[in-house]
């Protein structure tokens, strides 16, 4: 029953290019992704964060290393980037014109990347089992070592993290398109025994340590009725 903070890399330079970057290497961050990054840092430092954990991708590596400075910060290959096969590397634009790109947003829950040599190909399926799964095994660790109270940050992409919002909010993978999450933005999930619950989604400035609250007049695990009283 820890709480995650789900924090997208800063701008990259896939990004600028209007690139779907997937798992190519070399894709870092723009001096606009450092300057959002030293800003997350300025977000986390009135909280105690009990693990960081982030995707093995440069852009997220280089990000967590300016938000989270002092913080040992773990890579984990569950929260990675979706595998886009042959996708990847692709000008969104060019992508935009094929009849999955209709699929992906309509109906993600059917898209499946098409094969590519060397990069690997996941539906989007597969990427939010992979990615949910991932959170879920993490958060029971942290809480298992720190507490019910504790708070954790994992540094991961943006479909990743609209799939994690997505089960949160109980649109399932449906409802994945529905998400916007921006380069730089804090996502806050409480994860508890019956369900995920959505604290705040998109955030990119502001005091988190209200968002981390926990409900004072309700059991364990459960939401406040009638919403939380502030």
């Amino acid at each position: 029953m820890a709480t995650v903070l789900l924090l997208r890399h800063g701008h990259s330079t896939a990004n600028a290019e209007g690139l779907l970057a997937g798992w190519t290497e070399g894709v870092g961050l723009t001096d606009k992704g450092r300057d959002q990054s030293v800003r997350v840092a300025q977000r986390l430092a009135p909280l105690t964060v009990a693990r960081a954990v982030s995707s093995p991708l440069q852009r997220c590596l280089e990000t967590a290393a300016l938000a989270l400075s002092g913080h040992d910060v773990v890579a984990d290959p569950r929260l990675g980037e979706c595998h886009y096969g042959a996708w990847t590397g692709r000008p969104l634009r060019e992508a935009a014109t094929e009849d999955l790109w209709r699929v992906v947003q309509d109906d993600p829950g059917a898209a499946t990347f098409p094969h590519h040599d060397h990069f690997a190909a996941e539906s989007l399926a597969e990427m939010a089992e992979r990615v949910i799964g991932g959170i879920r095994a993490l958060d029971a660790e942290v809480e298992a070592e720190h507490g019910e109270d504790a708070v954790w940050v994992a540094v991961s992409h943006g479909d990743p993290i609209k799939a994690v919002v997505a089960e949160a909010v109980g649109a399932g993978l449906a409802g994945l398109q529905r998400v916007r999450v921006d380069p730089g933005s804090i996502t806050a999930v409480h994860l508890t025994a019956n369900r995920m619950v959505l604290l705040a989604s998109n955030t990119l400035e502001g005091d988190l340590r209200p968002l981390v609250a926990r409900p004072q007049h309700a059991p364990a695990g459960d939401a406040e009725v009638g919403g939380g009283a502030g």
